[in-house]
C-alpha cells in the first residue's frame, strides 16, 4: 500500500515530539488567584480543597514559595468580615484596608513580582453585588452602574498607591475601564495597568469561589451585568469597547467552557488575552482526583495546555503552584 504522507512521524519519540510541538507551557504562564483574610491564622477554604485564606504572614510565604517555583505574578481576593460590609462599600478604597496592606508587604518582600487586584466591590458591599444597588417597590435589586464607577475609580486609586502594578475591574460596568485609566492618569498612575475582565459569564462555575469570600449575592443575581452564557459576538463588542477605552489586557472568564471566546478574542484584538480556570473548574478536577477517576497531573497540564492553546497569553488558575512543579 502507497501512503502519500505519513504525519506519524513527527510523533515517534519524545524527543521528536518536543520539536514540533505547537504550544508550550510554562510557569511564567501563570497568575496566582490568592485569597486573603485579616486574621492571624491561615484558614483551609471547605468549598475549595488545597485552597487558603490566607494570613499576610501567610500570604507573603506562599508567594514566596510561588515565585521560587517561577510563577511571577499573583491576584488578589479578599474575604471581608461582615461587620466592615456596606451598602456604599466604603471599605474598598481604605487605605489602610486588607488590600493596600496586603500589596504593600508583598512588593516589600517580592519587589519583582506582578501584583494584580481585583477591582469590583462584592466583597465589600453588604448586598453582595459587584456594584451599589438599589432596590425597586418589590424588593429586587437594581445595579447603579455609574455610581458604582465612581466608586471603582476610588478603589482603582486606592491599589495604584499602595503599589499594585495591574488593576483588574471584574465587575462588567459599562465605561468602568475609560473611568479607572482616566483616574489613574490623573493621579500620576499612568504605568498601572488594567487587565480587564471583558467577557465575564454569569456562569454556575463560580460557586465555590463565592463560599470563599462568602460574596454571594444576598438578592436576585448578576445577570443583568455579567454576560448570557449563550451569547459569542456579544464578547467582540465588548472588548472592543475596553480596547477603546485604553484597556491593556483582556479577560475571559471562566476559561474552559469558553474556549471559543478566547480564540475569538485572539484572533480579532491584538492585545494580550487572559483567561480564568475557575473555582468550580479546579473543584471538578480535585474532586474526581481525590475519588481516583482521574491523573491529576495530566489532567490539569491537559486543560491548562488547551486555555493556552485557544489564544490565551495568561492564565489565572488555582493550580498554578502545582503545575510550575509539574512542568519544572
Amino acid at each position: 500500500m502507497n501512503i502519500p504522507h505519513r504525519p506519524r512521524r513527527n510523533r515517534r519519540t519524545p524527543a521528536i515530539r518536543g520539536l514540533v510541538r505547537e504550544t508550550l507551557l510554562t510557569p511564567a504562564d501563570f497568575i496566582y488567584p490568592l485569597f486573603l483574610h485579616d486574621g492571624p491564622k491561615d484558614e483551609p477554604i471547605v468549598s475549595m480543597p488545597g485552597c487558603q485564606r490566607w494570613s499576610l504572614e501567610g500570604l507573603v510565604r506562599e508567594a514566596t514559595a510561588a515565585w521560587e517555583e517561577g510563577v511571577s505574578a499573583v491576584v488578589l481576593f479578599p474575604a471581608i468580615p461582615e461587620s466592615q460590609k456596606t451598602p456604599g462599600a466604603e471599605e474598598s478604597y481604605h487605605a489602610e484596608g486588607l488590600v493596600p496592606r496586603a500589596i504593600r508587604a508583598l512588593k516589600s518582600t517580592l519587589p519583582g513580582l506582578a501584583v494584580i487586584t481585583d477591582v469590583a466591590l462584592d466583597p465589600y458591599n453588604s448586598h453582595g453585588h459587584d456594584g451599589l444597588v438599589q432596590f425597586d417597590p418589590a424588593g429586587q435589586p437594581r445595579i447603579l452602574n455609574d455610581d458604582t464607577v465612581a466608586v471603582l475609580c476610588r478603589q482603582a486609586l486606592c491599589h495604584a498607591a499602595a503599589g499594585a502594578d495591574i488593576v483588574s475591574p471584574s465587575d462588567m460596568m459599562d465605561g468602568r475601564v475609560g473611568a479607572i485609566r482616566e483616574a489613574l492618569d490623573g493621579e500620576g498612575y499612568e504605568d498601572v495597568a488594567i487587565l480587564s475582565y471583558t467577557a465575564k459569564y454569569a456562569s454556575a462555575f463560580y460557586g465555590p469561589f463565592r463560599g470563599a469570600l462568602d460574596s454571594a449575592p444576598k438578592a436576585g443575581d448578576k445577570k443583568t451585568y455579567q454576560m448570557d452564557p449563550a451569547n459569542s459576538r456579544e464578547a467582540l463588542r465588548e472588548a472592543a469597547l475596553d480596547v477603546d477605552e485604553g484597556a491593556d489586557m483582556l479577560m475571559v472568564k471562566p476559561a474552559g467552557p469558553y474556549l471559543d471566546i478566547i480564540t475569538r478574542l485572539s484572533d480579532a484584538f491584538d492585545l494580550p488575552i487572559a483567561a480564568y480556570q475557575v473555582s468550580g473548574e479546579y473543584l471538578m478536577i480535585k474532586s474526581a482526583a481525590a475519588a481516583g477517576w482521574i491523573d491529576e497531573k495530566a489532567i490539569v497540564l491537559e486543560t491548562l495546555t488547551g486555555i493556552k492553546r485557544a489564544g490565551a497569553s495568561m492564565i489565572l488558575t488555582y493550580f498554578a503552584r502545582q503545575a510550575a512543579r509539574w512542568l519544572d
